[in-house]
Parts: structure tokens; sequence; C-alpha cells
């Protein structure tokens, strides 16, 4: 894993965030790097999910959740992070 693979997984998990975020009602007091985090847990739930639907074709390790499979991810985090705290 590259610098850059690391820089694009921020950005796109920071986009991911902010998107779960402004879908969910209620204020979130999160930095960059909380949504960013929020955004790449979201993109791991959305895969979990996406295998639970639909596996993997050809032997691949990991399913490509999409971006919006990655925000529906995202939102369902940010619903349970609402409920733990």
């Amino acid at each position: 894993m590259d610098i850059m693979h690391i820089t694009w997984s921020l950005i796109v998990g920071f986009v991911v965030g902010l998107i779960a975020r402004a879908i969910m009602p209620g204020a979130d007091h999160m930095g960059f790097f909380a949504t960013a985090a929020l955004g790449i847990i979201g993109s791991f739930v959305g895969s979990f999910l996406g295998n639970l639907i639909k596996k993997p074709s050809d032997g691949a390790q990991f399913h490509p959740a999409g971006f919006v499979m990655s925000v529906v991810g995202a939102v369902v985090a940010l619903f349970v992070w609402h409920q733990v705290h």
C-alpha cells in the first residue's frame, strides 16, 4: 500500500463521511479525521452488506462496494454511533 492509496482512501472516506453526516439528522461534532474514519468504516460496512447480497466474482477477496454502498455503510455506522453515545 503506497502513499497515494492512503491519500486516496482518506479523500474518498472524507467525502463519504460528509455525505453520511448530511443524510443523518442531528449535529455531529467531528473533525476531518473522524469524518474520514466514518467514511472508511462505512466502506467496510458497505462491502460487508454487498457480500451478503452477492459474493464477489472470480475469486476476489474483497467486494467492490462502490460509492453508494459506502455511503449506505457510513450511514449505518453513524446510526450505530448515535445509539452508543
